[in-house]
């Protein structure tokens, strides 16, 4: 499937921000899963990007805004072909998960962290639920997955980044974000590495995962990963109960939300911002042209990045 994506954040700050500096993790990433065509990032006020690929492989693109400024945008424009990934077997026995070979290569998806920190409640029931299934480590973290879609309520606005897993699940309410930290906490408190990946959904309702249409207005999407032993890295929605597919396109993964923020920054001033973001895609037929057109970008132009003989002739 190709799907083109346009991600952009808008602050409006009340008094002017003297400076701000900000990292974006908007790029898709190319994997065995899905492809990137093409990908180009624009701020408003201008600025010099510096772009580099972090510790768990996410492009990051860098950039600071010295002059005041009391609106920012950031727009990224993306072009990638997705398909579904292999099927995993049913093979691998929990046994498995404590080969020691396997338990140091994925060390730091095995521990708690600030938003995966779960208690011996949450552990029993994961136990309970992965027994149920046998002692194949598939069928138990699709019933992890399928537990967390039961127990969670789809609410947008209902939690906020850094509250604790357990008090989510005492809730019964959450967004993506919440569903993909309470994955990753019952595999790994189970000894299942687990991590967090941030992305998009070409989706027109973000709870069941349907599809009305060539073009989708969204917000950014999390889902979590479970290492298999011998198969490589498994893939859940639990937001949608799905397995992750050709709608989904992944932008990066580490231990939680912390790791893939899409945007993070920090400004120098006395004003509160407002923050408006938002994620088109649009699905691509080569056979004929798009029904609905995307949103224009509010820039006057979205350019490229300057390739290195463009800095090298601005230089001199």
């Amino acid at each position: 499937m190709r799907l083109d994506i346009c991600y952009r954040t808008r602050f409006a700050f009340d008094s002017p921000a003297r400076e701000s500096q900000n990292e974006l993790r908007a790029c898709p990433v190319s994997d065995e899963r899905q492809q990137l065509l093409s990908y180009r990032v624009s701020v408003e006020p201008s600025a010099r990007m510096l772009s580099f690929t972090d510790y768990w492989g996410t492009r990051v693109d860098h950039f600071g805004v010295a002059e005041s400024h009391v609106e920012l945008e950031v727009v990224a424009e993306a072009s990638v072909e997705t398909q579904d990934p292999p099927a995993h077997s049913a093979a691998s026995a929990m046994e498995s998960l404590g080969d020691p070979g396997f338990l140091n290569e994925h060390d730091e998806f095995l521990k708690p962290t600030r938003h995966t920190h779960w208690d011996e409640a949450m552990a029993q029931q994961a136990r309970e639920l992965a027994e149920a299934e046998g002692s194949d480590v598939v069928s138990a973290v699709s019933q992890l997955n399928e537990f967390v879609g039961d127990r969670l309520a789809y609410e947008p606005g209902a939690t906020e980044i850094g509250q604790p897993i357990t008090h989510v699940l005492a809730a019964g309410v959450g967004v993506c974000q919440d569903y993909a930290h309470l994955a990753v906490a019952l595999c790994r408190s189970i000894g299942i590495p687990a991590r967090y990946a941030s992305g998009y959904l070409f989706s027109s309702n973000d709870r069941a995962g349907s599809i009305d249409g060539d073009l989708v207005r969204v917000q950014t999407h999390a889902w979590f990963e479970a290492a298999v032993p011998g198969q490589g890295w498994l893939p859940l929605d639990p937001t949608n109960r799905l397995a992750v597919g050709r709608q989904h396109v992944k932008i990066g993964h580490g231990r939680d939300y912390d790791d893939v923020p899409p945007l993070r920054g920090v400004y120098s001033g006395p004003g509160t911002p407002e923050v408006d973001a938002s994620v088109e895609i649009r699905r691509m037929d080569p056979a004929r042209q798009p029904s609905t057109l995307m949103r224009p970008s509010l820039l006057a132009a979205v350019k490229a990045p300057r390739t290195r003989e463009q800095q090298q002739q601005q230089q001199q």
